[in-house]
């Protein structure tokens, strides 16, 4: 199987490419400018190994939470080359995406969702699959909710933003604050969705926002 992935949810940019089962990957800490250097990442990528997009057997792109420009920058243009190369996409969850990356059987996974919250999602591998234990959401770190029993690892910006008020939620085996969502894990996570058949059309492919607004009112401040 040939997945080409794209991961644009937060300050990193990053390009995979999932070649019965090596990865190549390409990242940059992008700020603002996703928009301008995912394309180029992705022709990169492509000439590097020979490839044009028909090669493939379908793209990926980290749904979300995340950055609501980000997000629709990844989906839209996973859409766009899908559709111009007639493949079928796989929406991966970009919290399910830092489980992957930590290694961990059990994975607490935070991002900094800024306004004071965190998106919040905990994950456990059964027979080589993450199963969720608590879903996406948005929430005050304070709100985390408990843990089965367990050795946890902690995994995201959110702990590097909210470290001491995790901390008063959680006793964790370890903490990874330096994860944030890659295109290499949403490529490797992508492969199993393709397998059981849980891509779309490129026009069914969309973001997982969680969060319904993008800023606080001035009596929120």
């Amino acid at each position: 199987m040939k997945i080409l992935a794209l991961e644009a949810s937060g300050e990193y940019c990053s390009v995979a490419l999932w070649l019965e089962g090596e990865v190549a990957a390409r990242v940059s800490r992008a700020g603002q400018t996703h928009s301008e250097i995912l394309l180029p990442m992705v022709d990169e990528l492509l000439a590097e190994r020979g490839m044009k997009l028909a090669d493939l057997d379908g793209l990926a792109f980290g749904a979300g939470p995340g950055s609501f420009t980000g997000l629709r920058i990844a989906c839209g243009v996973a859409q766009g080359l899908a559709f111009g190369a007639g493949l079928r996409v796989a929406a991966v969850g970009t919290l399910v995406a830092l489980a992957e990356a930590c290694g961990a059987r059990r994975a607490v996974c935070c991002l900094d969702a800024r306004m004071g919250g965190i998106y919040h999602a905990a994950y456990e591998k059964h027979r080589g699959a993450w199963r969720e234990v608590h879903a996406p959401a948005l929430m005050a770190p304070r709100d985390a909710p408990p843990l089965p029993t367990g050795d946890w690892v902690g995994c995201g910006s959110g702990f590097a933003v909210h470290g001491e008020a995790l901390a008063q939620r959680y006793r964790l085996k370890e903490v990874r604050s330096d994860l944030f969502p890659h295109a290499r894990d949403i490529a490797r996570l992508a492969v199993a969705l393709f397998a059981s058949g849980l891509s779309v059309e490129p026009e069914h492919a969309a973001p997982l926002y969680v969060r319904d607004k993008v800023a606080l009112k001035m009596g929120e401040r």
